[in-house]
């Protein structure tokens, strides 16, 4: 069932290991996998931070991390124990060169064998030139050292660029790996094997039978203790640009040659530049954002957006695009892309809605078949499809639904998307990392868009917390006779 092998021996730095990111998710993704026996156990992880800690002090931050994030049946203290073991700190600002590198150089130096060498920013972006520079400055590059990258990767194509260009005079462009986690869920890379290895779908994917594809990831809570930078990004940011373009790229493009990393991101950047252009023509009603005001959520009372942020602000916590893809095979195909906080519920899902049967048959008019996709937070895919009606003996139809829950179906711990791409990385793996031209490519779209809206050319729309969102969102696609998901049920 499992294909899961070791990996070589490596070391792991990480640039700001004692933020979040790598409390919540680095270090449980990485022991995760030693309790798989994938990490071997001469990995090292060495975490770089400016905080002056010893390592025995990091060693019980990691240990409360790993408690608190790893599920209590699978906590074991022998485990944890080797996997402390592993963990070393060395204090150091990784943007300053007169830092404490030679730590970092001692540190690296004491090995038995040779291990691939993986540095992770986990750090602003502004400061991945700046790590990327010292780290050649300190002749810690190796020939074959990878860099993974953290999103967002700028916050406009101009910043991209520059992002890009810090840290590829120091990697090549196959040794930089930038992550999107999206990419990384199982469900999500299940849209290639759902498409390409099932004649049923490959046969229907185009505009000749579908009408419509709906792409969401809604969640339940607010910007809670990421207002400071959630107001310097917004949805449009946050999500669309990274994790929800990646994921229409997955749904629209052309079967790649193989499954090897340069054929599917090919086939991804053709998408990208397939997508039709938003202009001053379609901007007001193809684009959409919005903010949320008081409301309700799990039975209380819940303040607004700028209640939370305690002032005013043009950031939207909601957008919703319409998107077309210039190509025969989606030609008139509408994609809608919507991401927002505080929803009714916690969702992340691909809707593809097929066009109604043109048969006069039976006495009443089939419904649509619709397949669901469901990223989060229940993985699994359900199809909608007739039958007849075992009541009626006219041959009247039935609205039925397949489902398939992939946690209940493999029986097994579904990983966390980090997991995958954390040992990725150290395989030499790029397959579901972001090429560069990829990242500049979904800047570009989004470009116009980001301008209008700085401009106030597309007005902010409002919705109460707990609801699914604003009626201008509901009007976007009323235009085309569609309806979001939620109204379909």
């Amino acid at each position: 069932m499992t294909n899961c092998h070791q990996v070589a021996p490596f070391d792991y730095v990480i640039f700001g290991a004692t933020g979040d990111l790598t409390m919540r998710k680095l270090l449980p993704a990485l022991y995760y996998r030693l309790t798989m026996g994938q990490v071997p156990n001469t990995a090292r992880i060495i975490g770089t931070a400016r905080s002056p800690l010893k390592r025995s002090e990091y060693q019980t931050r990691a240990r409360d991390a790993l408690k608190r994030f790893v599920k209590t049946d699978d906590f074991d203290e022998d485990t944890i124990d080797r996997f402390l073991d592993m963990i070393h700190y060395v204090s150091l600002d990784g943007s300053k060169p007169d830092s404490n590198w030679a730590g970092l150089r001692e540190v690296l130096s004491h090995k038995a064998e040779e291990h691939v060498r993986v540095f992770y920013y986990a750090t602003a972006p502004d400061l991945y030139g700046a790590i990327s520079k010292n780290l050649n400055h300190e002749g810690l590059i190796t020939d074959d050292s990878r860099v993974v990258l953290e999103k967002p990767i700028g916050i406009d194509l101009k910043t991209a660029e520059e992002i890009n260009e810090g840290v590829g005079q120091y990697f090549k462009e196959s040794y930089v790996f930038r992550i999107d986690h999206y990419l990384g869920k199982e469900t999500v890379q299940n849209v290639i094997a759902l498409r390409f290895a099932n004649p049923l779908f490959e046969a229907v994917w185009s505009g000749e039978h579908i009408e419509s594809v709906q792409i969401t990831a809604g969640e339940l809570v607010g910007v809670e203790g990421r207002a400071a930078y959630y107001d310097n990004s917004g949805a449009l940011r946050d999500m669309v640009q990274n994790h929800l373009l990646q994921v229409l790229c997955l749904v629209a493009m052309e079967k790649p040659d193989s499954l090897q990393a340069d054929d599917v991101r090919d086939a991804k950047v053709a998408v990208l530049k397939s997508l039709v252009p938003l202009d001053a023509s379609t901007l007001p009603t193809s684009t959409v954002r919005a903010q949320y005001t008081k409301g309700h959520s799990k039975g209380a009372t819940v303040d607004g957006y700028l209640d939370e942020l305690g002032h005013d602000s043009n950031t939207e916590t909601y957008v919703a695009l319409r998107a077309e893809i210039d190509s025969p095979r989606w030609k008139n195909v509408p994609f809608y892309i919507r991401s927002a906080k505080r929803l009714k519920a916690k969702v992340s899902e691909i809707v593809v809605t097929f066009k109604p049967s043109a048969t006069k048959l039976f006495p009443s008019q089939p419904e649509k078949n619709v397949l669901v996709i469901r990223i989060q937070p229940d993985e699994g895919v359900s199809w909608q499809f007739n039958v007849k009606n075992p009541l009626d003996d006219d041959f009247g139809l039935w609205e039925t639904n397949m489902d398939v829950h992939f946690e209940r179906e493999f029986s097994v711990r579904y990983p966390d998307a980090y997991e995958r791409l954390l040992l990725d990385a150290v395989r030499g793996y790029p397959v579901l990392f972001i090429r560069r031209d990829e990242v500049e490519a979904a800047w570009k779209w989004v470009a116009p868009v980001m301008d209008a809206w700085a401009k106030n050319e597309v007005p902010m729309a409002h919705y109460a917390a707990g609801s699914w969102g604003p009626e201008e969102a509901r009007q976007m696609l009323a235009r085309d006779g569609q309806v979001w998901h939620e109204d379909m049920e």
